[in-house]
């Protein structure tokens, strides 16, 4: 069971302002360790837990900024990592960088959307989502049926990205928060009518995913009003202090999960708002960074950081030091997944030198050499390239006419593409 931090007495917290500026207690915050790791630390000035607990508590009272949601108080304090990690961002994944300095223009389409469908797959495997990688990147490849609840969770989140994609510039409502729940929540509820609505009642507790035990009271439904109606204006104005927009949109992730306005589907509801904010605000590189894989991989991590904020006060700091750590971690990946596409793009540059061959056609081919069994369909070609319908038929019939496919019927309805029997000599005359 995590333990809640010591509440100090009078004696204490003037101790704690005599202790506050030596060395030793400014390093230890450098981390801003949660009372967890201080009451383990020590010190050559013989601070015992409670003293340097209370000193730290002073330093980062210091420069701390407030907010205020209905009756509910915040706070943060923007560290030297955060500053770091700040600058960092800024630099490589907003402002004047375009796409075509990080990622070829011809291969936004194709990576942006391998990227939706990542972020889609781990934000709902967080929920209890079973199923793997793969098959949910089939079905939505191929725009097959959700066969379990699972899948069409995995569907709601893609179509719910999409969404925010095509409204990023617009400002934020409570209509558009209840639409983006509905998407999210789409046929995965008990109750199809808590679908796009906030909750009527009290009846509901945030498990502690580490202990099992009741981790978080939520704010009582009539309060939702007023603190989604306060949330609203903070997302769209920028009014009071300056938040830097990172820090901005991660405060939004954590409100809207604080508040817990819906029965089920707050998590995704509020890392959704999380990618909206980033991409409003001109961070356009979010959109190709899965987020919710790196959650996903650290999840003990992330639902201690939940705690950490509420049972220290509400420090949001913790918070925003966990998911700006997670996006260092998700640009880090991309990075490495972008540099081995580099690779294999020599390839199908190669490829494209076959007289009538495109990229997308190239890019097919290289996907047989690889996946030999692989099967295509004219929806999948669709989705995978984002082209239309005609585009992706004459592309599949392209090659079937060039010998590098087959064509075969799956059923009396449905046509598929397969690798011909004389797809490998050909790659061997070329080569």
């Amino acid at each position: 069971m995590l333990d809640r931090p010591p509440i100090a007495l009078e004696q204490e917290e003037l101790e704690a302002m005599q202790k506050a500026f030596t060395p030793e207690v400014q390093k230890l915050n450098s981390d801003y360790p949660y009372w967890d790791k201080v009451k383990y630390a020590s010190t050559n000035n013989h601070l015992n837990p409670r003293q340097l607990w209370f000193a730290i508590k002073f330093l980062r009272q210091l420069n701390c900024t407030v907010l205020q949601f209905g009756a509910y108080k915040f706070s943060f304090t923007v560290t030297d990592e955060m500053f770091e990690l700040l600058h960092y961002f800024d630099m490589n994944i907003g402002g004047n960088l375009t796409g075509d300095q990080i990622i070829p223009s011809e291969n936004q389409n194709a990576y942006l959307i391998s990227s939706i469908m990542e972020e889609a797959i781990a934000s709902s495997q967080m929920e209890g989502a079973a199923t793997t990688r793969k098959v949910a990147k089939d079905m939505l490849r191929k725009s097959e049926r959700p066969k379990n609840k699972g899948q069409q969770m995995i569907l709601n989140n893609y179509t719910t990205i999409n969404y925010i994609k095509e409204h990023s510039k617009k400002e934020l409502s409570i209509d558009q928060l209840l639409e983006i729940h509905r998407l999210m929540t789409i046929k995965t509820l008990d109750n199809e009518a808590e679908s796009g609505c906030f909750r009527k009642n009290n009846d509901i507790l945030v498990m502690d995913g580490i202990t099992g035990e009741i981790a978080h009271n939520p704010p009582s439904h009539e309060e939702l009003e007023t603190l989604l109606r306060e949330l609203v204006i903070f997302f769209n104005k920028n009014e009071g202090p300056f938040i830097h927009p990172i820090v901005k949109a991660i405060i939004v992730h954590f409100m809207l999960s604080f508040f817990h306005p819906f029965v089920d589907g707050n998590g995704r509801t509020a890392r959704s708002l999380f990618y909206w904010y980033m991409m409003k605000q001109g961070y356009w590189l979010i959109e190709f960074m899965s987020l919710s894989r790196i959650i996903y991989k650290t999840k003990k991590s992330y639902e201690k950081s939940l705690l950490y904020t509420e049972y220290d006060d509400n420090d949001l700091t913790y918070f925003i030091l966990y998911n700006l750590r997670a996006m260092k971690k998700a640009f880090e990946e991309l990075k490495v997944y972008l540099k081995r596409k580099s690779e294999e793009n020599k390839s199908v540059i190669l490829l494209t030198t076959i007289k009538g061959i495109n990229q997308r056609q190239a890019q097919l081919i290289q996907i047989i050499q690889e996946k030999p069994d692989v099967c295509f369909t004219v929806k999948e070609v669709e989705n995978r390239f984002s082209v239309g319908n005609q585009t992706a038929r004459t592309d599949l019939y392209g090659l079937v006419e060039m010998g590098y496919l087959s064509e075969i019927h799956l059923n009396k309805r449905k046509l598929a593409f397969i690798k011909s029997p004389d797809f490998d000599s050909k790659i061997d005359n070329f080569s």
